[in-house]
C-alpha cells in the first residue's frame, strides 16, 4: 500500500462509466415498454420458446426491479472497494451516485458466422434469441443492427489524501455485474459488459482529467 502520510487531504471527485449489452426480451422486462418492430420478427418463436421465455421472464421480474436493485449494489459496491481490491487505501466518503439507464442505438452488423443459422445450446432455449432480438437495416451502404444496452455511470467524492477513481470504477462494475445477475434468466448467454473506464477525475497532485470521447 502507497504511503500517503504526507499528503494532505484535498476534494476528490471521480465519474467512471460502464455498458452490458441485452438482447431486446431484457430490454423490454427493464424498460415495461415493448421495443417497435420492424421487420425483425423473421424468425417466430414456437410455442415451448414462448412458455420458456414467459418462464424466465416470471423468474426474472420476481427479483425485484433491475435497475433499482443495481443502483443499491453499486453503492454498496463502492463503500466496499477497499474490502475487494487489496491494495487500495480505505476512504471515508462524502458523496457516492449511481445512475443506471436503457439505452437503444444502431450499431454496425457483426460479420455472420458459417453456423449462424445453427441453434444455440442455451439452456434457456432461446434458440432464435440473437437474430429475432435485432433487426438488420442499411444506411448509407452501411449494414446497421439494433443494439439494446444498460449504461452505468457513477460519481464518487471524498475529502481525502487519494483519489476515488477506484471507487467510482468498483460502482459501475458492481452495478453491471447485478444486472446481469438480475437478468440472466432472460438474457442467458447474450450479455456483455464493456467499455468501464473513469470518464473524469478532479483533485490531487495531478489536477483534472476529462476523457474527451467517452464511449458509452
Amino acid at each position: 500500500m502507497v504511503n500517503v502520510a504526507h499528503k494532505d487531504p484535498t476534494s476528490r471527485v471521480a465519474t467512471a462509466s460502464g455498458r452490458i449489452t441485452i438482447p431486446k426480451i431484457a430490454y423490454e422486462l427493464v424498460t415495461g415498454v415493448p421495443e417497435q418492430r420492424d421487420g425483425d420478427d423473421l424468425h417466430p418463436n414456437t410455442d415451448a420458446e414462448t412458455a420458456s421465455i414467459r418462464k424466465a421472464r416470471a423468474k426474472a421480474q420476481a427479483k425485484g426491479d433491475v435497475l433499482t436493485v443495481a443502483q443499491l449494489a453499486g453503492i454498496m459496491g463502492c463503500k466496499r472497494t477497499a474490502d475487494l481490491i487489496p491494495l487500495c487505501h480505505p476512504l471515508q466518503l462524502s458523496h457516492i451516485a449511481v445512475t443506471l439507464h436503457p439505452e437503444v442505438k444502431d450499431a454496425p452488423a457483426p460479420v455472420p458466422r458459417p453456423d449462424a443459422d445453427a441453434p444455440t445450446d442455451s439452456a434457456q432455449g432461446f434458440a432464435h434469441a440473437s437474430r429475432s432480438d435485432t433487426g438488420l437495416r442499411e444506411q448509407d451502404g452501411a449494414r446497421l443492427i439494433r443494439a439494446y444496452s444498460i449504461v452505468c455511470r457513477a460519481t464518487v467524492s471524498c475529502e481525502g489524501k487519494t483519489g476515488v477513481e477506484m471507487e467510482a470504477l468498483t460502482a459501475v462494475s458492481v452495478g453491471l455485474l447485478t444486472v446481469w445477475d438480475m437478468l440472466k434468466a432472460v438474457a442467458g448467454r447474450e450479455m456483455t459488459i464493456g467499455e468501464i473506464m473513469v470518464t473524469r477525475k478532479e483533485g490531487g497532485a495531478g489536477g483534472s482529467f476529462v476523457r474527451t470521447r467517452e464511449r458509452v
